[in-house]
């Protein structure tokens, strides 16, 4: 069976001068269709840019990282919209949220823009 998301050797490093600072370093991860996971640890340890990676609003510095079998690295900027939109979602902490929004409302709102509530549904 091919995983649902799959990520192999990813590695995310990030260059300021001659600073390096490695986020994340050779990270292997399977995730089936139907799997909850949880991404834990402390500040700093490369959550976010985990998090970031999968949802392509960031590159590995090396890896690859498959949907469905599909490398995400070589799509164009149209499908990886495409793939956030249909198969990724982020429900952010109190930045990035509307603030006369309900947290219900918040979470609604890309669907409701992307057409895929009903308004039964809602």
């Amino acid at each position: 069976m091919i995983p649902m998301l799959q990520l192999e050797k990813v590695e995310r490093l990030y260059r300021k001068g001659n600073s390096e600072l490695t986020a994340l370093a050779g990270v292997d991860l399977s995730i089936t269709r139907g799997e909850f996971i949880a991404v834990v640890g402390p500040s700093g340890s490369g959550k976010t840019t985990l998090l970031n990676i999968i949802g392509c609003l960031d590159q590995p510095t090396q890896g690859t990282v498959k949907y469905e079998g599909k490398v995400l690295g070589v799509m164009t900027e149209n499908e990886l919209s495409a793939y956030r939109k249909d198969h990724i979602s982020f429900i952010f902490q109190s930045y990035n949220l509307i603030p006369v929004l309900t947290v219900r409302e918040n979470v609604e709102l890309p669907l409701v823009i992307a057409k895929s509530l009903t308004k039964k549904q809602m």
